[in-house]
This record gives C-alpha cells, sequence and structure tokens, in this order.
C-alpha cells in the first residue's frame, strides 16, 4: 500500500481539505500511476457539493489525471515504468455488454465507474480521484500521453478534450461544415479548438460582447452576439450543420435550433434546467437535438492523438493544492481562462 497525499471534501458545504488515502501496489493488468497534474471541472464542484446526489465522504474528486507509471502488475503488456499516462472520467466497467464490446464504456449497460464516487467492484469501496499523489488504475483504462502534448496542458483533454471530440466525430463533423459553439468555457474552448482542427467555420455564440477577443485569439472564425430580441435568429438562420451548446445555465433551446440548416444537429454538452421545445424547431427542416457524454477509451486515445499532432492542448491556469477552493469560487463566477490544473507536486507529503 501506499499513502498518498490529496486533498478531500468531508462534507457539502465544508472546503476542500488536505488529506491522505492508500493506494493498493499493482494487482495483474493494473498500474500505478505518479500524478503530476489534475485538472478541475465544473462537475468536481457540482458533485462535492451534493448538487448531484449523495455523497459518500470524505470524497476527493478529480478525473482529468496526468502523470507517469510507477509499477506495474504481473501481465501489464501496454505500458512500463516512465509512460507518460492519463486517466479520465472512469476507471472500470463491465467489459461484458455490448456499450463494452463497442468501446463505448461511457455507456456501460451496468453503469461505468466513475473515477470518484463510485463503488470499486473490486474492493466495495469508494473510488478516489486525481486530487491527490498517486492513483492505481488498470491498464485497460489508463490512456497513452503522446510525445509533444505538454502534460499540464494535456490533463483538462481527459474530460473537456474527449466531452467535445465525441459529439464531432459521432455526429459527423466534416471539413467546411459551419459549426457553432453555444459558451466559451471549459468545453467550449476545446470546442472551438478542435473545430477549427478538423476543418471547420466556427462562430461562437455568446450573450454578451465579453469574450470576443477571446474567441478570436482560440482561432474562431466568427463571433455572434445572441440576444433576446431575435435579430440574431434572423441573421444566422440555417447557418449551421451543428452547434455544439455547453452551456450550463438555462436557455432556449429553440432560439438555436433556427439556426441549423435542414439536416442539422444540435448537441448538448451543459445540463441546465430543462427547456421547453417547440416540435417546429425540429419538424420544420429535419432538425435533431441530441446529447453526448465523454467518450470511450479507444476514442479518447483517438483524440490524444489528434491533439498532438495538430498542436491542440488546452489553456490553463496551473495552481497550487491550497487554490483549489478559491478556484472553485472562481468557477461559479467565470473567473478561469479556461481550464484550472493543479500541479501535484504542491500536496502536502
Amino acid at each position: 500500500m501506499h499513502t498518498t497525499a490529496a486533498y478531500a471534501a468531508t462534507s457539502a458545504t465544508a472546503p476542500l481539505a488536505p488529506w491522505s488515502l492508500e493506494r493498493r501496489d499493482p494487482r495483474p493488468g493494473e498500474v500505478l500511476i505518479d500524478i503530476r497534474y489534475c485538472g478541475i471541472c465544473h462537475s468536481d464542484l457540482h458533485t462535492v457539493r451534493g448538487e448531484w446526489g449523495p455523497v459518500e465522504y470524505p470524497l476527493v474528486p478529480g478525473h482529468e489525471i496526468v502523470g507517469h507509471v510507477a509499477a506495474v502488475g504481473e501481465g501489464v503488456d501496454r505500458y512500463t515504468v516512465g509512460d507518460a499516462v492519463g486517466v479520465g472520467c472512469f476507471v472500470d466497467s463491465c467489459r461484458s455488454c455490448a456499450q463494452c464490446a463497442a468501446g463505448e464504456e461511457q455507456y456501460c449497460e451496468k453503469g461505468m465507474v466513475a473515477t470518484y464516487g463510485s463503488v470499486d467492484p473490486s474492493t466495495g469501496e469508494t473510488t478516489q480521484g486525481g486530487y491527490s499523489t498517486r492513483i492505481t488504475v488498470h491498464q485497460d483504462y489508463v490512456l497513452r500521453i503522446p510525445d509533444g502534448l505538454p502534460l499540464d496542458r494535456a490533463a483538462p483533454l481527459l474530460c473537456a478534450g474527449i466531452t467535445t471530440w465525441s459529439p464531432l466525430r459521432h455526429f459527423g463533423l466534416k471539413e467546411g461544415d459551419e459549426l457553432g459553439v453555444v459558451g466559451l468555457g471549459g468545453l467550449g474552448h476545446m470546442a472551438v479548438k478542435l473545430g477549427v482542427a478538423l476543418g471547420a467555420r466556427v462562430t461562437v455564440l455568446s450573450t454578451s460582447e465579453r469574450k470576443r477577443e477571446d474567441a478570436l485569439k482560440l482561432g474562431a472564425h466568427a463571433f455572434e452576439v445572441v440576444g433576446s430580441d431575435r435579430g440574431a435568429v434572423r441573421r444566422l438562420a440555417k447557418r449551421f450543420d451543428m452547434i455544439l451548446d455547453t452551456a450550463s445555465a438555462a436557455h432556449d433551446y429553440n432560439v438555436y435550433l433556427q439556426m441549423l440548416k435542414i439536416d442539422g444537429t444540435m448537441v448538448l454538452l451543459g445540463i441546465p434546467e430543462p427547456t421547453p421545445v417547440a416540435a417546429s424547431s425540429l419538424v420544420m427542416a429535419r432538425r435533431r437535438l441530441a446529447g453526448s457524454l465523454i467518450g470511450g477509451i479507444r476514442e479518447t486515445q483517438e483524440m490524444l492523438d489528434f491533439c498532438a499532432a495538430n498542436g491542440v492542448a488546452s489553456d490553463i491556469e496551473l495552481i497550487d493544492a491550497d487554490g483549489i477552493n478559491d478556484a472553485y469560487e472562481r468557477m461559479l463566477r467565470g473567473d478561469v481562462r479556461y481550464r484550472f490544473v493543479i500541479d501535484a507536486a504542491s500536496f502536502a507529503v
């Protein structure tokens, strides 16, 4: 066993604080990873504050994990000590259902085992995440970080990157397509970068002028303010082949659906309060309103390899562990460009 420094939530209202846990030696097929960086995702905040359901405390969040292999168990044939690797949003699945067999473990019919806050089927204990210095994971759920990707900027790719990559690929974004991106946060900025790298013409759709300069610096070809006067709907009617909606605040889906071409697809990535959808918004142009989660291991590795080959990485603010609680408050204010990443070397031993 390895005593591991971490930061944990002890209740829904208490600040995250230093904690320690035991990580097991690698069993057959497993690797022990020395964590170097871990991204902070908005879902970390929702989870530890009990906003998405009951939580077993103490809980160590974090599912954007990168580091190096420190030890391998018997039979490990994909990784060796020293390899740069990552762990994303899940660390196990049933391995036998149709979805697992298809490489879409995120939709495991028995439920994926989340990197934190799930029950580990092999131990019965609650999984603990990447706000820590070590983690032990089966090699089937470990990603290889390609050469050329900076480790700190690669960490958010394990969630924000794959969450935007998966729908772009699944719903068939092509070179030359018009892509709209609703919201320019942790997910939105990756949607812009990946859409541009895939050859689409990307437009950021925002409710204010505040992020125009940022959007264009990230590579967006256009920036449109979508207000309440319906002018943007008329101006952008039937403009886009696909819209990725990353916004988590309540908003009117019908406004954006009108901007899709015939057979266009709008994909929800955020989880706002329910919004009524007018049937005519879909029926009159054979449009689709869809949702998407993260991606499976195979698709995530594909995304990492693509990012390395095309110079795509997340824009981050690197922080020490004692800045986690402040980072949470800043996330709530939208004060981050565009992902906080924790330097794991700053965890107390």
